[in-house]
């Protein structure tokens, strides 16, 4: 399951389409999506022999605080793997991103994982003057409106969709083990989707993945955000280095707004 918490929302991040320029909608985008006090819990399923097996669990919670003199949520990502898988492959990873609420940019990243005994941990802070980010590991040069992992997946929730056709790319830059990785969103519409939470009008699209241990890199993920002003995280879909994963959102706490794409419960 390594990185499946990071990889899966960048949503939460090439045709006869126009590009946007770099950086386009994920710079000075209002937050009118989320607020301070929502909690949301996915459900993580391996397959690998046409049955898809509960492997574990991912929580985004986020708290109003003030950082720096600067009002900021608190974004936190926690994943783990249930008992059963912890004898393959245990993962107890936790992500923290504090946003300035103005701007919804990054101020400071941590990230603390063991996956299958891997341990990781940077603390970085941004300087989005100066672009550049002062990691564990040094000072290295950023670009403008610089996104987190954590921090990229609350800000896409406030992209406002209808402006894009399918097929069109939303391109944005995330700064990941100490280097800025050119990314984007492929928009490619809408649909009504099923998942084990419930029915829901949902909007789709594909991330452009960071090759990592058990993900290729490409558009080989699916993402599916409810279609009302949440753009909730409804499921993710994505084949791994053996089998496949399916990540479905399983529960939530203090939305901003009703959830109105929901149809049906199942």
């Amino acid at each position: 399951m390594t990185r499946f918490f990071t990889i899966a929302v960048l949503l939460v991040v090439f045709s006869s389409f126009k590009p946007l320029q770099t950086g386009g909608d994920f710079c000075g985008l209002k937050n009118t999506a989320f607020q301070a006090g929502e909690s949301v819990t996915m459900r993580v399923f391996y397959n690998a022999a046409g049955v898809y097996i509960s492997a574990g669990e991912a929580t985004f919670t986020n708290t109003l605080e003030r950082y720096n003199g600067k009002m900021a949520y608190h974004c936190v990502g926690d994943g783990k793997t249930f008992p059963f898988f912890d004898k393959f492959f245990k993962v107890r990873d936790r992500y923290e991103s504090y946003i300035d609420t103005a701007t919804l940019l990054p101020m400071k990243f941590i990230r603390n994982v063991d996956e299958g005994g891997y341990k990781i941990y940077n603390n970085v802070t941004f300087n989005h003057n100066a672009n550049t980010a002062v990691s564990t590991n040094g000072v290295f040069k950023t670009t403008p409106c610089i996104q987190d992992v954590v921090s990229a997946i609350y800000y896409a929730r406030n992209i406002d969709f209808n402006k894009y056709k399918a097929g069109d790319k939303i391109p944005f830059d995330m700064f990941l083990d100490d280097e800025v990785y050119h990314l984007y969103l492929r928009y490619l519409g809408k649909e009504k989707i099923k998942t084990r939470y419930g029915k829901f009008k949902a909007i789709k699209f594909k991330p452009l993945l960071i090759k990592g241990t058990i993900f290729e890199g490409g558009e080989k993920m699916t993402a599916w955000v409810s279609d009302d002003p949440n753009h909730l995280l409804l499921r993710v879909e994505s084949p791994i280095t053996v089998g496949t994963i399916k990540i479905d959102m399983y529960g939530y706490k203090n939305l901003r707004h009703p959830l109105t794409s929901l149809i049906s419960v199942r």
